[in-house]
């Protein structure tokens, strides 16, 4: 207890505490000897601990018409001019009960809040273990949360404490198991009380865990990630941008990777993480790079092999797949994750334009010839598809753009909306819609992403002077011939 919450005690005339119905308060148990025998005592008692209710709101409804009658109680004593100390255990306002009172009664009464040391706090200290440091992200998670989104929640994140254990603990072992963050888990029960209790998270009895205990994740600084027991390569996508396009999924791999291989821009984007190794190189070495990232997962190193966009769109995973395909590899696991591909960030900024069938097309003549590319462009032309084009042009680059919208005037009207966009996420963003005549290819380079809409592709002004493209889900059926 901090000096200040010793001297609130002492100046109140009421000292008042949840508790379940067993009548026991830890609150209470903390602070019990500064509690005179003058004190009156307001035991405020839970009506229910489980989610199993015959009321007719349920839990919710419960416990809403618990906290009125406890706080109206409260406000008895503060009309009547007595002084009320309300006992919280850690913080009061960290997933504490008396918030409660706090948001029911703070605006009609003056009120003091003292903070406290929150179970977070005390169970770092009691395993003697840093929680974070330098750059590093802390979470705090209940445990009650839905499995999947707690695993979301732990691969996300550098550090993390996930509160309210008791019955969520299976669930949350499991979740600490799928993004392989079990060795590093620490279990803390009752910290700094007596008979606290800590363990390796991984070994502890789910029969035995109360639920006034707490999973700790700890900083992985001078630790590093754990190393692995067997080697892996996982390719993994930056989105088109920066941190905010990355998965939960694609942010744990890259957490817990000992080495990052990739082109050196994309590198770049991964936050730099003590003791993991970043293998840059230039961006047209890609099956060298996908042999060296296998030779280290040979070795038995965890290789988060790094791709802008999605890794499966004209990226990294078909390069590393294509050199695990030789026998010397066939025993190194290789897992893909997903990410955020240009043309559906583009698509979202723009509005819809991919709202109905597309095909997505590179203009790169660099592993392709052109007659290839200009026969796909005329097929899916003639077919009425959205196109995404990507790759249109670079400083080598420079007459494919023009080539493209020559063929395609040949097949879509003038009109056709057109989506440019240019280094989408970036700080030099920028999304126009305007008619495929009006396409200008000296202002298209290799960071801008083409959408070339149907004939159904709508391009509509709105109140703000935007202008949105969608393509309608419904196509219009062909007209009915013969008898």
């Amino acid at each position: 207890m901090t000096l200040r919450a010793v001297e609130a005690i002492a100046e109140a005339d009421v000292v008042a505490y949840h508790c379940a119905r067993h009548g026991r308060s830890i609150a209470r148990s903390i602070a019990a000897k500064h509690i005179r025998e003058d004190h009156i005592e307001e035991r405020l008692m839970y009506p229910l601990t489980v989610e199993t209710t015959d009321h007719p709101g349920g839990y919710r409804g419960a416990l809403n018409d618990f906290y009125e009658e406890a706080s109206a109680r409260l406000a008895a004593h503060l009309d009547a001019g007595r002084t009320v100390a309300v006992l919280a255990e850690g913080d009061p306002l960290f997933y504490g009960s008396y918030q409660h009172m706090h948001k029911r009664l703070a605006h009609r009464y003056e009120t003091e809040v003292v903070p406290g040391v929150t179970s977070v706090s005390a169970a770092a200290a009691t395993i003697g273990k840093p929680l974070v440091e330098a750059e590093e992200v802390l979470t705090i998670i209940p445990g009650t949360l839905p499995e999947d989104e707690l695993t979301a929640r732990i691969a996300a994140t550098d550090s993390a404490v996930v509160m309210k254990l008791g019955r969520t603990f299976p669930a949350v072992r499991r979740a600490l198991e799928r993004t392989d963050r079990l060795a590093d888990a620490h279990y803390v029960e009752r910290a700094t009380m007596e008979g606290c209790r800590t363990a390796p998270l991984a070994g502890v009895d789910p029969e035995s865990v109360p639920y006034f205990s707490v999973a700790v994740l700890p900083s992985r600084v001078d630790t590093g990630p754990a190393e692995p027991e067997r080697g892996e390569v996982v390719v993994v996508g930056t989105g088109p941008a920066g941190p905010q396009w990355l998965t939960p999924e694609t942010r744990g791999a890259l957490a817990s990777a000992t080495d990052l291989v990739g082109y050196t821009t994309y590198l770049d984007r991964v936050p730099v993480r003590p003791g993991q190794r970043r293998h840059g190189s230039d961006n047209k070495v890609e099956s060298e790079r996908a042999e060296f990232a296998l030779d280290l997962a040979r070795r038995g190193r965890r290789v988060a092999v790094v791709s802008g966009g999605d890794p499966g769109v004209f990226a990294m995973a078909t390069a590393v797949l294509e050199v695990a395909s030789q026998e010397e590899y066939a025993d190194v696991p290789v897992r893909v994750l997903p990410g955020v591909t240009a043309a559906n960030a583009a698509a979202a900024k723009a509005g819809a334009p991919l709202g109905h069938d597309y095909a997505t097309i590179s203009l790169s003549d660099r592993l392709k010839p052109w007659e290839v590319i200009a026969e796909r462009l005329r097929a899916a032309a003639s077919a009425d598809l959205v196109l995404a084009l990507y790759n249109p042009g670079s400083r080598s680059r420079t007459w494919q753009v023009a080539k493209a919208r020559e063929l395609l005037l040949e097949l879509r009207a003038p009109d056709t909306p057109v989506v440019v966009a240019r280094d989408v996420g970036g700080p030099e963003e920028s999304v126009r819609v305007l008619p495929l005549a009006d396409l200008d290819p000296d202002e298209v380079d290799m960071r801008t992403l083409l959408l070339i809409g149907s004939s159904q592709t709508q391009a509509v002004r709105r109140g703000d002077g935007s202008t949105v493209a969608w393509t309608p889900r419904r196509y219009p059926e062909a007209p009915r011939t013969g008898a």
